[in-house]
């Protein structure tokens, strides 16, 4: 299936689960969408924070094409689920954009790990949540991000538990790929970070951690979520967790040598 079939997919209705595995040589993204009066700060929320916001795209005002993530692409239905922030909290959760969009929005693609999997994957590595048919586990941290006007907030990280052996190759691997959070953040006692217990993700489901093995934790492009959480906003819209848009981006173009 190409990216644009399985957006048609999503378009259509037809698919609202998590996309982690799908289209695998293909950028998956992470949708921020916001009022034009707070664009800048959030543009330079980004640059201040690469690791959990590598930019691929950004929005003209008003506008639900963004051509450089894919001829066809429509931010209003092509993600299989949408979050709803008003005033920090998520107050809806929808199918679609179409009735709540604004001639204001602004659009913002970020890098997603998804698309480093495909690599992760290629190269033998195992990843239990596509194994365990799973959305991947994610967590809020106690690192601080960069702050940028009214958005700051704490690192969110993905994790993925591996042998020594595959944790290494991952490390080789993602490290060039900086526009989908490159390298791990963090490998091993998951309370130096801030996280309790891995049974209990804020995003996602948990997944088996077995007794040979690491938790790996990459920064996550859920991290504008916490920082929205902190701005307070009247609006702004983001991806469900796990369920990504789908650009027609090739993972290769991305990668740095």
């Amino acid at each position: 299936m190409t990216p644009s079939e399985f957006r048609q997919q999503v378009r259509r209705g037809d698919f609202r689960r998590p996309t982690a595995g799908y289209c695998g040589e293909f950028a998956q993204a992470n949708l921020v969408v916001l009022p034009k009066a707070h664009a800048d700060d959030f543009l330079r929320f980004c640059t201040f924070n690469p690791k959990p916001c590598p930019l691929l795209g950004v929005g003209e005002p008003g506008q639900w094409q963004v051509p450089s993530l894919g001829r066809d692409v429509d931010i209003r239905t092509d993600i299989p689920r949408y979050y709803v922030y008003r005033d920090g909290q998520v107050a809806e959760e929808l199918d679609s954009l179409e009735t709540i969009w604004q001639k204001d929005f602004v659009t913002f693609a970020i890098g997603c790990s998804f698309s480093f999997e495909y690599m992760l994957a290629q190269a033998g590595v195992p990843l239990r949540h596509i194994e365990e048919e799973r959305n991947v586990s994610m967590y809020r941290t106690n690192m601080a991000n960069v702050a940028a006007g009214p958005f700051g907030g704490n690192l969110v990280v993905s994790m993925r538990p591996m042998r020594g052996a595959d944790a290494i190759r991952a490390v080789q691997i993602t490290s060039r790929f900086p526009a989908v959070h490159g390298a791990p953040v963090h490998i091993g006692d998951p309370r130096e970070i801030g996280i309790a217990d891995l049974q209990a993700p804020d995003y996602g489901d948990p997944v088996t951690v077995k007794p040979n093995e690491l938790p790996v934790f990459w920064a996550c492009g859920v991290t504008p979520q916490e920082a929205l959480r902190a701005a307070r906003l009247p609006i702004a819209i983001t991806h469900k967790p796990g369920h990504m848009l789908m650009t027609d981006i090739p993972n290769s173009r991305l990668a740095v040598f």
